[in-house]
């Protein structure tokens, strides 16, 4: 039974995306946990909506579904960016839920526990959150793919390849579900933590100021992909000076030695956070790419 005060924040966060972004015809949010997340703690007090629409204070993480009119049956679970210090929801979420209808496929938007934020299981709490976040879609949906973006595609890459890991102790039946899914795409994602590419926000969140090489390893996308990780579509802009354009590089070709069917993208220009990219400009053109790609998915 999910708490009146866990309801409450959630049914917040609903409310607040509808009056942000009306241009839905239904929307539903779902809280992940029955009750207080995983190790407990965590901040207090209202949502933060910046100007640009980017959330933090996340006191109750969740996902919001968006439908089509008419569903083609496969389900997108969408995870924006921001360095695990915002998540953004104007730029990347929710335009490109609105796009994914637009297509006939089911939106949700995962709005995940962000680790600077005072959780007691620190940088695990979104991890945590995206293999919950995949059952409850699983639960849903005959089939779930994921689109992350930035860190957000650093969640979602490191989701996809460690299904089996068991981050949090079940805290229901739901979680007797593998959180695996059948496809992946990430866009201008942070995938190594690794040296020289420890610039990132991502980095900073995770591993703190002076990791060791064996924490940067440990939350590196590239080190944990297998042979059974899902298919894979990457976009990535070659002018990125946020998450390097070296990232998907690194990501291609240790799927490619894997025998892990991959698409990638190369974008002349577009730098980093362009979400669905601007009419006429050469990061416009990946969407309809991926719409291609996802379409040919099971």
């Amino acid at each position: 039974m999910i708490s009146r005060r866990r309801l409450l924040l959630g049914s917040g966060a609903f409310v607040l995306a509808m009056s942000t972004d009306n241009l839905f015809a239904r929307q539903d949010f779902f809280p992940l946990w029955p009750d207080d997340p995983p190790g407990g703690g965590g901040p207090k007090g209202a949502l933060r909506i910046s100007p640009n629409g980017s959330w933090s204070n996340i006191v109750s993480p969740g996902i919001q579904r968006f439908q089509p009119e008419v569903p083609n049956g496969k389900a997108v679970l969408i995870a924006a960016g921001g360095g695990y210090r915002w998540i953004g929801m104007g730029r990347e979420g929710w335009p490109v839920a609105r796009w994914l209808t637009s297509k006939g496929f089911t939106a949700y938007v995962l709005s995940y526990r962000l680790p600077g934020e005072h959780w007691q299981d620190g940088n695990l709490v979104s991890l945590q959150d995206a293999q919950r976040a995949i059952r409850l879609v699983r639960s849903m949906e005959r089939s779930v793919h994921l689109l992350g973006f930035s860190a957000g595609g650093h969640l979602f890459g490191m989701a996809a390849a460690r299904p089996e890991y068991d981050s949090y102790q079940p805290q229901d039946a739901l979680d007797e579900l593998v959180p695996k899914v059948d496809s992946v795409g990430l866009i201008y994602p942070v995938i190594t933590l690794e040296a020289p590419y420890t610039h990132t926000n991502t980095h900073l969140s995770l591993v703190g100021n002076h990791p060791s090489p064996a924490e940067e390893a440990s939350w590196s996308v590239q080190n944990y992909v297998t042979r059974a990780y899902p298919p894979l579509f990457m976009a990535q802009a070659e002018d990125d000076t946020t998450s390097n354009p070296e990232n998907s590089v690194i990501m291609h070709d240790t799927c490619r030695r894997m025998g892990v069917s991959v698409q990638m993208i190369r974008i002349s220009k577009g730098g980093h956070g362009f979400g669905l990219g601007k009419v006429g400009t050469p990061a416009a053109i990946w969407d309809e790419a991926y719409a291609v790609w996802l379409a040919a998915r099971g």
